[in-house]
């Protein structure tokens, strides 16, 4: 056993995850701890703390909960492959894959003969493909490996959802923009200049600024708010002068 444990600190001491990569939380269910041993928990408690993630204790579902980046993955960890309980493991699977939209099923077969087994109860059982996943691995360590990088490679990529997400928002924006300086430059007498100039005044504003303020005859004064009330009245009436009913109405003016 101490063979066992030392490779356990070394693989805890050696990550193969990039340091200050998780940075979340990990939840490990109570039961499942009770019947391990001490020194695969102490391997866990060692691994997970040397990848930036917070263990936690609880009386949950699964056996693991991970919550990595707003993202939470659940994940069953079968220690060691037996086929006399293979029904009890696919039916858990079953029932949990309702409650949780991210599960895993890490089950580490080291022989060939468990291997098989495991092989065999999959398509017993009919499995569908990704629902939940299956994880076949040769020993424990590896398997809890695979479940940290499992968990932190969702988190990534739902950081990287949400920064396409700000993008494509972004983007839009800028389209929506765009074209609505095509509308409003589309209005005769309106160029470029004063289309750009609806960012900092209202659209109303503006069509005053150029049919009212440029017009001697309508408005006094070279500064618009020195006129402000009257500047109100001539505009109102520029624009239905101006401009059909049904524009205004749309709030297109």
């Amino acid at each position: 056993m101490a063979s066992v444990t030392g490779s356990w600190s070394d693989r805890a001491r050696n990550p193969p995850i990039p340091p200050n990569s998780g940075s979340g939380v990990c939840m490990m269910n109570t039961s499942w701890r009770d019947n391990q041993h001490p020194s695969f928990i102490l391997f866990i408690s060692s691994f997970l703390s040397a990848n930036s993630y917070r263990l936690n204790f609880l009386p949950i579902a699964p056996d693991f909960i991970f919550n990595n980046g707003g993202l939470s993955v659940a994940f069953i960890f079968v220690m060691n492959w037996d086929s006399d309980n293979g029904s009890a493991v696919f039916n858990r699977a079953e029932k949990l894959k309702r409650q949780f939209r991210h599960l895993y099923v890490v089950v580490s077969v080291p022989t060939r003969e468990q291997n098989d087994s495991f092989n065999h109860s999959y398509f017993k059982y009919a499995v569908e493909l990704g629902s939940p996943t299956f994880v076949p691995v040769r020993d424990p360590e590896m398997g809890f490996e695979k479940i940290v990088k499992i968990a932190h490679a969702r988190g990534v990529c739902k950081r990287q959802d949400a920064i396409s997400m700000m993008k494509n928002e972004r983007e839009q924006a800028v389209q929506g923009m765009d074209l609505f300086l095509r509308v409003v430059t589309s209005i005769p007498g309106i160029d470029n200049h004063d289309a750009n100039a609806v960012t900092i005044f209202s659209l109303s504003e503006a069509i005053v600024y150029r049919y009212v303020v440029d017009d001697g005859s309508k408005l006094e004064g070279s500064f618009l708010g020195q006129k402000t009330d009257y500047a109100r009245d001539e505009h109102h009436q520029t624009l239905y002068d101006t401009f059909p009913a049904s524009l205004i109405k749309l709030g297109e003016i």
